[in-house]
């Protein structure tokens, strides 16, 4: 289906992980759900989602929950009971390798260090879709890399992170209506 896009963000499920590095994608799903009015709570594919409009293209908004590193196998099952083409699958994540609040636009891509990535990429058997990624820098010195993508932002990275999960969102309305080269040239600074 070439005008449905599917907009996934990466997190895990839980209270507990509210607000943790590792669920940016998570924070970008409830913005663009609040947004445009769409409820995001319907349970299939191991995912909550919820389907609406965006740049008046229909979109399904998804949280998969199978926690982070299975995150693949909730996507792999939408993108076959949709039958989307991999263009339409729009990931927004969190990356170690970008400083905090800096946002990457790509049309495609490896996974890089992120295990929800790998998962993803294996599962669908191609790099060929956009993503969305926000930085969270990397850990302090001497920080395990997982205790540090687990760990809750202080205030003054809270503020960082909310403007940059605004940037996020507007980067999937960009996708969505012109493509990500376009979203590239506008949100990658």
């Amino acid at each position: 289906m070439d005008d449905l896009f599917l907009v996934v963000g990466l997190g895990n499920p839980g209270n507990r992980y509210d607000n943790t590095k590792h669920n940016v994608g998570f924070e970008t799903i409830d913005l663009l759900a609040e947004k445009h009015n769409i409820r995001v709570s319907k349970l299939k594919h191991k995912a909550l989602y919820g389907d609406g409009t965006i740049e008046g293209k229909k979109v399904i908004l998804a949280k998969p929950q199978t926690f982070m590193n299975l995150s693949g196998e909730s996507v792999r099952e939408m993108a076959d009971w949709y039958k989307l083409p991999m263009k339409n699958i729009i990931l927004i994540y969190d990356d170690i390798d970008l400083q905090l609040g800096k946002i990457r636009v790509r049309p495609k891509g490896s996974a890089g260090t992120h295990n929800g990535m790998r998962s993803i990429l294996y599962q669908l058997q191609s790099e060929d879709f956009p993503r969305i990624r926000i930085g969270i820098g990397r850990p302090p010195e001497g920080w395990d890399l997982a205790d540090y993508v687990l760990s809750k932002f202080n205030a003054d990275e809270r503020k960082t992170i909310s403007e940059s999960v605004v940037q996020a969102a507007e980067a999937v309305s960009v996708i969505i209506k012109s493509g990500a080269e376009a979203a590239m040239n506008k949100c990658n600074k």
